[in-house]
């Protein structure tokens, strides 16, 4: 009896393909070979098949949900470093705060903000609740041009040099993470 992967065949009547394609003529020294026998040797083929299956489906190293984010976060770092920030700017951008102009300047240069630079403008919203300006719109106290010329510095400082491990830090501690991620996927051009 000769177990190969998870096909059976008999030594009484067995001629197949070797691997280099060439007959094999297998020949039994005991012809006292049973069915009893040969239903064990089936088994412990199964057996022996599904030992090593187990060995083979199993990862060297177990996958945590926080490793899982790690390399979430390092992929989304990576996919904004290569998003470029635009070089021409030359729209006035009325705005009455700054998530309302982070919103307006995704639609008109068609480009996610990063994940970090979402939450400055949520917090650079937030430290005007209180103060004496808190209703007046914020481009009568800075410049449309200069607050966008802001944004994007600190845009390309988030994409060029932020760490993924700070960036997955961050989302550990924040299950809603997600609604400060623009879902918008700008057409990348290759480098070459």
């Amino acid at each position: 009896m000769l177990c190969t992967g998870l096909q059976v065949y008999s030594p009484h009547t067995m001629k197949r393909a070797a691997p280099w394609d060439e007959q094999v003529d297998v020949i039994s020294s005991d012809d006292s070979s049973s069915p009893d026998m040969e239903m064990e040797s089936v088994n412990e083929c199964d057996s022996k098949q599904s030992d090593t299956n187990i060995t083979f489906d199993q990862p060297d190293k177990e996958i945590t949900p926080e490793g899982a984010l790690a390399r979430r976060a390092e992929m989304y770092q990576d996919y904004m470093k290569q998003i470029p920030i635009p070089s021409n700017r030359g729209s006035v951008i009325p705005f009455t705060s700054w998530t309302g102009l982070g919103k307006s300047i995704k639609q008109l240069y068609g480009q996610p903000l990063h994940y970090l630079t979402n939450l400055l403008l949520k917090q650079w919203d937030q430290l005007r609740i209180g103060s004496e300006e808190e209703y007046r719109p914020l481009d009568t106290i800075i410049h449309p041009c200069k607050a966008e010329a802001t944004i994007w510095l600190v845009e390309e400082v988030h994409r060029q040099t932020s760490s993924h491990h700070h960036v997955a830090n961050l989302w550990l501690k924040d299950p809603m993470h997600h609604a400060s991620i623009d879902a918008m996927f700008p057409q990348l051009r290759s480098k070459s």
